[in-house]
């Protein structure tokens, strides 16, 4: 059963996507990802390895819902900005195709977290393609190129997602800033809580505990803003060590800001 918080967030990213008056095709597919049980099962059961085993952060239905929702509104802010997608400039796909790859990619990415931590996103590819390989023909009925297309963009997304592995397209790095955003402090409350001695993946789970607040907006001086808010210094290890390492790696980081403080201070710009 999908707890409260998964379920707004669906409401919340299904209402985000209609904003952008598409054809149905990004909707359709997000509704398709949102209600697949093995999707769903995959994603506790990594969850579970990453907090229970592992005692990392949250990696599960939560959070490849939360990406999903930043990296659509991500999108957005840039096609407001008049930024054309990779698969718009190379003739290959419209906006809202380029949406779908990055919303299948941001559902999936982290499926890998139920083998383990290491190579996790290797482990993501080959557990999400025979997904894509299910659903995505009841997005793109017929149409067997466009199928390829956004599987082959999805699985560039999740194998670079961790800012360790070079991607070219900026659908890819739209996803790895999407993951890097979500370090607010409710990812490390379980963790935490389940903690009895000090264990690999703690630095994660408190820095991110102080992190107050992460805003996504229209930038300034370009098309994207990021603001992070945080209660003690300990959450600039996200910001410098998880965040801006994505960041300088991705296609994204042309158009981006990126903003941080501790409360009451005066904010650093990064970028």
């Amino acid at each position: 059963m999908r707890s409260p918080k998964e379920l707004s967030l669906d409401t919340k990213l299904i209402e985000t996507l209609e904003t952008f008056n598409p054809g149905g095709k990004a909707v359709k597919g997000a509704k398709l990802l949102l209600e697949d049980e093995e999707i769903q099962a995959t994603q506790e059961y990594a969850n579970n390895v990453s907090i229970v085993r592992l005692g990392y952060n949250d990696h599960g239905p939560v959070h490849m819902r939360t990406v999903t929702l930043n990296a659509v509104i991500m999108m957005g802010l840039l096609r407001q900005a008049g930024i054309k997608t990779s698969l718009e400039n190379e003739d290959c796909g419209d906006f809202e195709d380029s949406l779908t790859a990055v919303i299948f990619a941001a559902m999936l990415h982290d499926l890998g977290m139920s083998v383990g931590r290491q190579d996790h996103e290797l482990h993501s590819m080959y557990l999400a393609c025979p997904i894509m390989s299910r659903l995505l023909p009841q997005v793109y009925a017929g149409n067997i190129q466009k199928q390829a297309i956004i599987r082959s963009l999805a699985l560039e997304g999740i194998s670079g997602h961790m800012g360790t592995r070079t991607i070219h397209s900026l659908e890819a790095g739209v996803l790895q800033v999407a993951d890097g955003v979500d370090m607010k402090k409710g990812r490390a409350r379980i963790s935490i809580a389940l903690s009895q001695s000090p264990r690999v993946g703690n630095i994660h789970q408190y820095s991110a505990n102080s992190i107050e607040e992460v805003r996504i907006d229209r930038g300034d001086e370009k098309p994207i803003r990021i603001e992070v808010v945080m209660s003690s210094e300990v959450g600039l290890f996200q910001v410098e060590e998880v965040l801006l390492a994505k960041i300088a790696a991705s296609t994204a980081k042309p158009h981006i800001e990126l903003y941080a403080q501790v409360q009451d201070e005066a904010p650093k710009r990064y970028l």
